[in-house]
């Protein structure tokens, strides 16, 4: 099976493309590597640097599957430009999914996020009201509600809700703008924990191994067509400071924290019920080993917690004052 995977050079795609060529298929690996030449050649592996809005639909040729990752990721990110996250986290995307159904693709995964539930009191599940707060949730909500129909019986098509996502990966692509990376980053170098307002918000997590994992059994399942699965496990659902305790205690140090910014306004808890009833699938990774798995690598120089690059936003922001990202 031939796959093209958009957004592949990105933090969840080279957790992905190699797993998938460890499991002998064909991957084609569509991204523009803002953050540099994080993946490597290999075979079975073809790399296309080229946007998900412009690149010719010559690439979805022989493809039998797309994973289409390709997003300006994350709420900030998303905030930064908010018409040129529409263009390519929407736009972009259905743009993909459309090409792939007239190019004789059979199935399409579209990776979403549980950020589209904004707030809410009561744990959600897939038929839940949606309440997305920001340009990037919105994006994806307007995704998954354009894309869906395109499926057919001929063209099978998958979203998937992610938890906020976590881990190290040993990939050349890590994300320390990510609240449990850190969490982990700055107790290890800066022996404090900075912790958003007012503490008491829900976030459910998932480690990046996980949401790879679960992409690759998707593509044998062609049963499942025309549906949403939330990505994530129930017993990952974590309040911000709770988590901050939990790290803490898993890293063996004293738990020094310090509060910034307004109450944050996004809290949700989600059900994975649905996941684990369809895929048979249940995330397998915890916190507290990602917690230590991170904080050896930055202790033995393996990961620098200083490269810019794994900064989302800060990075962003340096590519569109330089001109690249447009």
């Amino acid at each position: 099976m031939k796959v093209l995977v958009t957004g592949a050079g990105g933090y969840i795609g080279t957790v992905l493309v190699p797993l998938l060529l460890s499991k002998g298929y064909e991957v084609i690996a569509l991204d523009r590597f803002f953050f540099g030449k994080t993946l490597q050649e290999d075979k079975g592996l073809k790399i296309v640097d080229d946007d998900i809005r412009f690149v010719e639909p010559d690439v979805l040729r022989g493809v039998d599957a797309v994973i289409d990752l390709a997003a300006l990721s994350n709420d900030p990110s998303g905030e930064l430009d908010p018409i040129k996250t529409w263009s390519i986290n929407y736009l972009g995307r259905f743009r993909i999914a459309n090409l792939a159904k007239r190019m004789g693709v059979k199935r399409y995964i579209l990776p979403s996020s549980c950020s589209v539930y904004g707030f809410r009191e009561d744990i959600a599940d897939e038929t839940s009201s949606t309440n997305p707060l920001t340009t990037y949730a919105k994006a994806n909500l307007k995704g998954e509600k354009d894309i869906l129909p395109l499926a057919d019986k001929n063209f099978t098509v998958t979203v998937f809700r992610i938890a906020t996502v976590y881990g190290y990966a040993k990939t050349r692509r890590m994300r320390f703008d990510l609240v449990i990376n850190a969490f982990v980053r700055d107790l290890v170098t800066k022996n404090k924990i900075f912790v958003m307002k007012d503490g008491t918000q829900w976030r459910p997590f998932v480690h990046v191994w996980d949401v790879a994992n679960a992409f690759t059994i998707a593509l044998e399942k062609e049963t499942i067509n025309g549906e949403v699965f939330n990505l994530g496990s129930d017993d990952q659902n974590y309040q911000i400071f709770d988590l901050a305790v939990r790290i803490s205690k898993a890293l063996n140090k004293e738990l020094n924290y310090e509060w910034y910014g307004s109450p944050d306004k996004r809290s949700y808890r989600v059900s994975f019920k649905k996941l684990k009833e369809k895929f048979g699938y249940v995330p397998k990774y915890r916190v507290e080993d990602a917690a230590v798995e991170i904080s050896k690598a930055i202790l033995s120089g393996e990961l620098d917690p200083n490269d810019p690059r794994y900064i989302t936003v800060s990075w962003y922001k340096k590519l569109i004052s330089e001109g690249v990202l447009v």
